[in-house]
């Protein structure tokens, strides 16, 4: 198999380093909550986000007064997405049927789907709010008829951020708090004076929100280890760099370790996006970030056929996966290891997951 690698990222040994200087710091972290209660969650609050409120819990006037500092356009485009994403879950939920057989006489078996009974939605939001993520969290639970959802998120530019709040509020949240990072997870895993503890941790973010989850995976469930963000864009020369380059850097923006991956077979698309992304990041205003996360976690491979981009993307199997071919279908009936697969360019985009 012919695979060229037109640039890499960190070797694996750097990374590992890393991941092992996080798992230490959210070690350290989780065991100061359980000690210290809602003093820890303050105290690490003023050191991150330097924010210190007299409640991190927001009131119901609070929130009524955050929605009301929205546009009506703001407020109807959340009211839409959140409609698409319960419907969704609607359907999903609809699918999961209860079953009871008697496979012989008097011996009776089944399986019932009951909603779990505590939830806590982490929300991530402190370099930009996620207001994606309180849909797909708060209102997915709501669906699933969860009697208790929290949902906790960090302050932005200092405050909470009126969209995340928003959604988290129509979305069905029974609790709000304005925290962020190690101490959100911890606090609702844990419990504190104020918090009482939840049955299960969801909802994505940083290394150290992923870590904490896979720490406290067992004392309550989670729904899955999603680490920093991840993308792959699978492309051929029907599309062009300025487009792979913009989708690669959308992801990379998203934190400084969110690895971003473009997968071709075109020597010239390759090139063409290398040079975009050199472009883009000299103007975008999240440049920053996207610049550190591309350098340290953007590739760049290059393979000679189709079958060798597939084996290529099974053995990476990022969370997203972007095909732009033109043979997405085929990608779509072959791929097996993938966590949200999208097909087709910016305007006939597809998400399957």
């Amino acid at each position: 198999m012919a695979v060229e690698y037109l640039k890499r990222g960190k070797p694996d040994v750097e990374r590992a380093e890393d991941d092992a200087k996080t798992k230490a710091v959210v070690e350290v972290t989780l065991k100061d909550i359980e000690l210290r209660g809602d003093a820890a969650v303050r105290d690490l609050s003023a050191k991150f986000d330097n924010y210190t409120p007299a409640s991190f819990k927001l009131s119901q006037t609070e929130i009524e007064g955050l929605i009301a500092s929205l546009s009506d356009r703001e407020l109807a485009d959340i009211k839409f997405a959140q409609e698409q994403v319960r419907n969704f879950a609607q359907a999903q939920r609809d699918s999961m049927l209860d079953i009871e057989v008697e496979t012989m006489p008097g011996v009776i078996l089944g399986h019932k789907n009951i909603p779990v009974q505590s939830v806590g939605c982490y929300v991530p939001g402190g370099k930009f709010p996620m207001v994606a993520s309180a849909h797909m969290s708060v209102a997915t639970a709501t669906v699933a008829g969860v009697p208790r959802i929290i949902a906790c998120t960090p302050p932005f530019n200092g405050k909470p951020n009126a969209a995340v709040i928003a959604a988290m509020h129509l979305g069905g949240a029974h609790e709000i708090h304005v925290v962020g990072g190690i101490q959100a997870v911890g606090a609702m895993a844990i419990g504190t004076e104020t918090i009482e503890p939840v049955h299960m941790l969801v909802g994505p973010g940083n290394a150290f929100v992923a870590e904490a989850k896979r720490q406290l995976f067992g004392r309550v469930g989670i729904d899955l280890f999603a680490g920093p963000t991840e993308t792959m864009v699978i492309a051929d020369d029907t599309v062009d760099g300025e487009l792979c380059a913009t989708d690669l850097l959308g992801q990379a923006e998203h934190g400084y370790n969110s690895p971003a991956v473009l997968l071709t077979n075109s020597r010239k698309l390759a090139e063409d996006t290398l040079r975009e992304i050199d472009r883009l990041l000299k103007i975008l205003p999240t440049a920053d970030t996207a610049s550190v996360s591309w350098a340290d976690y953007g590739e760049v491979i290059l393979c000679d056929t189709y079958d060798e981009m597939l084996a290529v993307a099974d053995d990476i199997a990022s969370e997203h996966v972007q095909v732009m071919t033109d043979r997405d279908d085929w990608f779509l009936e072959h791929m097996t290891c993938y966590g949200a697969l999208f097909l087709g360019g910016a305007h006939e985009r597809i998400k399957w997951g």
